[in-house]
């Protein structure tokens, strides 16, 4: 083979690699963040009803928020999947992840991972070179570190789930910086919505790590459910569940422009939690120790981040 032909195999095979890659950390799983982002933008606001600049200069931050929330995901998702790689091929569960079973070298992992900042970077950027704000890209390095520390955490602390909601909440409050830095700390919805969102991902984390409490356990991995065993784990679940609805109850209230469309988005919320709850009791009478899990209750979270996300942007716009 030539030496242009072994050039051209080798691209082929880092594009198929890096093909894996997105297939393995499901990018469409972004819905879980991104919706939130997109209401802390829309409730700092987007300009007066009948300012056309106005509403061009949102739509192009919002685009750039779009970039960087894309990339600041996938940042995470593949630097957990270097971190863990060990760990996932000793998992049952996890060892077909494709830098676990050998299927992309680490070295193309962290082409993609480094790449995915750069992404992050360069959007971030994009603020200040066309909108004049700095504060986005003074933040970035602060917010790709905190986002790998998640992957570490479960080493030494079992309110990794904790952090793992925090990691997604921050999605609302830097959209708005990102928008309007000045009017961050004088819109309380940003902060409760950012609230709702670390209880509502740290709750669903910690059912989701019910699959591999076993496991966590026998390898000296911390999480809430290897050290309060299966119902202890539940019950932080749904308090945290019902915690977060209640700061949701205070997004509503705090803020005027979020009338009966968002109080609806938030009532389909509760009954679409209370459905994930019934499940997993269920799910618990079935097998006390290990719950099985349906794909259902990932696509009902989903659901709820679209949900609250689009009737939230909605209702700011509608009252203007």
């Amino acid at each position: 083979m030539t030496i242009a032909g072994e050039a051209a195999a080798e691209q082929r095979g880092v594009g198929r690699a890096l093909r894996l890659l997105a297939a393995d950390i499901k990018l469409a799983h972004s819905v879980f963040a991104l919706p939130f982002a997109i209401l802390g933008a829309f409730l700092v606001g987007p300009g007066p009803a009948g300012d056309r600049a106005a509403w061009l200069g949102f739509a192009g931050k919002v685009g750039l928020i779009v970039v960087c929330m894309v990339g600041a995901r996938t940042w995470a998702m593949v630097f957990n999947r270097l971190a863990d790689r060990e760990i996932d091929a000793r998992n049952q569960r996890t060892s077909g992840r494709v830098i676990a079973a050998g299927r992309v070298s680490p070295f193309v992992g962290w082409l993609a991972a480094l790449g995915a900042a750069g992404v992050f970077v360069l959007g971030a950027w994009g603020f200040w070179w066309f909108f004049k704000n700095p504060w986005p890209s003074y933040l970035t390095a602060p917010v790709l570190a905190w986002l790998a520390f998640y992957s570490l955490t479960k080493r030494f602390t079992a309110m990794c789930h904790v952090v793992l909601g925090v990691s997604l909440a921050a999605s609302p409050v830097a959209a708005a910086i990102a928008v309007r830095p000045d009017a961050v700390f004088s819109t309380p919805s940003v902060w409760w919505i950012a609230g709702f969102v670390v209880l509502w991902v740290g709750g669903f984390d910690v059912v989701y790590s019910l699959q591999d409490q076993e496991f966590d356990r026998a390898n000296k991995l911390r999480s809430i459910p290897v050290a309060l065993g299966t119902q202890g784990a539940v019950w932080i679940a749904r308090a945290w569940h019902a915690v977060a609805l209640l700061a949701l109850l205070a997004a509503w209230t705090s803020h005027a422009e979020l009338g009966w469309l968002f109080a609806a988005g938030a009532g389909a919320a509760v009954c679409l939690l209370g459905v994930e709850h019934i499940v997993l009791a269920r799910s618990c009478r079935k097998d006390p120790v290990k719950p099985g899990l349906h794909m259902a209750f990932f696509t009902l979270n989903g659901v709820v981040a679209l949900v609250l996300g689009g009737v939230g942007a909605v209702d700011t716009v509608a009252s203007l």
